[in-house]
């Protein structure tokens, strides 16, 4: 008899993600359904502003993506206006950039993502001499793993148990059969866990360097820059660079071989060596290096093709055709359910929640609960389509993209990595190449982001524009878009403007393509078609499907577009204030 299993929120995400699934006899999931509970209402608070203001307003849509919606909102309106930003400018903003994605995949595999493979009890058991020994097999100079270094790593998990609280470590599913790191292993990942808590605050302060704050930095402007000041002050450069250094040395010392080392480790758990979801991958260039460099190159691969890379036949990498992307609403909580392109989006909320009814839990009793509705609607997220088909984007689709394009950078980091753990590059297929790419991105950036800051120092030698002039003709009508990669996967902004203020905003996130429902045809989305044939080991600990959702680093903060303009209640929230935790 099939059962339903309900994961209601998803923790260490940002926003409020419910995961149901249905697995038959043999624990393995059949179907799935990914709902966003919560929502945003930017797009229609931008209705009737001036188009000047949409960068610092769109940077609130979350609050740990604020750079990149902020830099995106910006952008939108210049490519609206046809304004060209000085180098300078274009250069300083790859530099705030270089700071927010060595930040957020950071935070995000050791803080969000890496207690899903890193069991913290069992370090306790660890010989953390052993341990020390064990560092460097996969770096020839460990931070933070010195005997003395884990000792004290130890001693400080040991005195939470001892309080009977485990503090940031509390309440998951230590001990569970698919956990595959040795005692050792998992003290050195908690370590560097510890010590990544420290780079945080390193690496917010490199965007502060041009930014002035973060979150949400202040320094772009539509047509340029305004931290002028700092980069014309040789003790600011020095002051990002240093730290840049910084960061980079913990990624290639720390956040490197811990993922080799999880690689090894895992490479035979079947709840991790599958899990693709979507094979139809979109990625787009990032991170400007010179005049005409990027790090990261565009590109579209469809299923067919992914599949003849990683097997080693012919395969192609296509174009984006802009006019091809659309959002559809037939599982989402909007009262139009037509697909329309970005620029004539629309989000008019038509709320039904969730079903009443009687479900078997995993002790075989029957229970009554709430369910999603599985002909009607249940999330918040539409569904984006490109030429009527799903696609995945994050940080698998642009390694893979950009390594079938022969990019040198991706290339020798990855073959490198392909090497250090003996995988094949069809590993990449699948929740743990998800979360190898996010750590591959983020090395790439670490290894050759400085080349921008080479380039810039170069510039400002010659030209110290960093803002560009323009007009707005309120008798004219503008329409533009930025389409970029962030640290989720690929974000587009969609901007019409008409007597001098927005008449249309839409932002289509990386989330919003992974999470998506399913379409009119009942096509899934990325999150939803990686979790069928999932085997869950434990009903009851359902370890293996936060995993592999984890790996997308989901954001639902950003994937949800409703307001309800007139005022009416449409959901009521109970906060226990008492106990739990909050972050944003």
């Amino acid at each position: 008899m099939s059962k339903r299993i309900v994961v209601d929120p998803i923790t260490r995400i940002e926003g409020h993600l419910r995961v149901e699934v249905i697995v038959d006899d043999n624990n393995v999931v059949t179907e799935a359904y990914a709902s966003s509970t919560l929502w945003r209402g930017i797009e229609t608070i931008l209705k009737g502003r001036d188009p000047r203001d949409a960068g610092f307003m769109v940077q609130r849509i979350c609050g740990v993506c604020t750079y990149s919606h902020y830099k995106a909102g910006i952008m939108a309106v210049e490519n609206a206006l046809g304004i060209e930003p000085p180098l300078n400018a274009k250069l300083t903003r790859t530099l705030m950039n270089c700071a927010l994605f060595l930040h957020d995949h950071v935070v995000h595999f050791y803080h969000l993502h890496g207690l899903d493979w890193v069991d913290v009890v069992s370090a306790l058991k660890a010989d953390p001499h052993k341990a020390a020994a064990e560092a460097f097999k996969y770096t020839d100079a460990p931070i933070a793993c010195g005997a003395d270094d884990l000792v004290a790593t130890q001693k400080r998990v040991a005195e939470f148990v001892k309080k009977g609280n485990l503090g940031p470590f509390a309440n998951a599913y230590w001990g569970h059969p698919t956990y595959k790191l040795t005692p050792e292993q998992n003290l050195i990942a908690v370590s560097h866990y510890l010590k990544a808590l420290e780079m945080q605050r390193v690496a917010a302060q490199m965007m502060a360097i041009f930014g002035a704050k973060q979150p949400h930095p202040q320094s772009l402007t539509v047509g340029g820059v305004t931290c002028i000041m700092d980069l014309q002050t040789p003790s600011r450069l020095g002051e990002y660079m240093t730290k840049f250094k910084e960061m980079a040395e913990f990624v290639n010392r720390a956040y490197y071989p811990d993922v080799v080392m999880a690689g090894l480790a895992y490479s035979k758990e079947p709840s991790v060596t599958a899990g693709l979801g979507v094979p139809n991958l979109w990625t787009h260039q990032e991170f400007q290096i010179s005049g005409s460099e990027f790090l990261f190159n565009s590109g579209v691969m469809m299923g067919a093709d992914v599949i003849n890379l990683v097997s080693g036949k012919p395969f192609k990498v296509q174009e984006i055709d802009e006019s091809k992307i659309t959002e559809e609403a037939t599982h989402a909580w909007y009262k139009d359910n037509a697909a329309y392109h970005p620029y004539e989006g629309r989000q008019e909320p038509n709320y039904t929640g969730l079903k009443d009814a009687q479900t078997i839990n995993d002790k075989g009793v029957l229970a009554p609960t709430k369910v999603v509705d599985e002909k009607g609607k249940y999330t918040w997220v539409k569904a984006p389509r490109y030429n009527g088909l799903p696609l995945q984007v994050g940080p698998l689709a642009n390694i893979v993209v950009n390594y079938a394009m022969g990019n040198k950078r991706v290339k020798t980091v990855v073959d490198k990595f392909l090497k250090d753990t003996g995988l094949p590059i069809a590993a990449v297929a699948s929740t743990l190449g998800r979360t190898a790419c996010r750590m591959l991105e983020t090395k790439v950036v670490a290894d050759y982001g400085l080349e921008a800051f080479n380039s810039l120092i170069q510039n400002l030698k010659v030209d110290d524009a960093t803002c560009a002039s323009y007009k707005i003709d309120k008798n004219k009508e503008y329409k533009g878009r930025y389409i970029g990669h962030v640290p989720r996967g690929t974000l587009s902004h969609w901007v019409k403007i008409k007597n001098g203020v927005i008449e249309n905003y839409q932002a289509v996130v990386p989330t919003t393509w992974n999470a998506s429902p399913k379409d009119a045809k009942g096509v899934r989305g990325s999150y939803e078609e990686s979790l069928i044939g999932l085997k869950i080991a434990d009903l009851s600990q359902p370890l293996e499907i936060v995993r592999l959702v984890h790996s997308y680093d989901p954001c639902l903060a950003c994937a949800v577009h409703v307001m309800d303009t007139k005022g009416n209640e449409m959901s009521s929230y109970k906060v226990n204030v008492n106990g739990g935790s909050c972050s944003c």
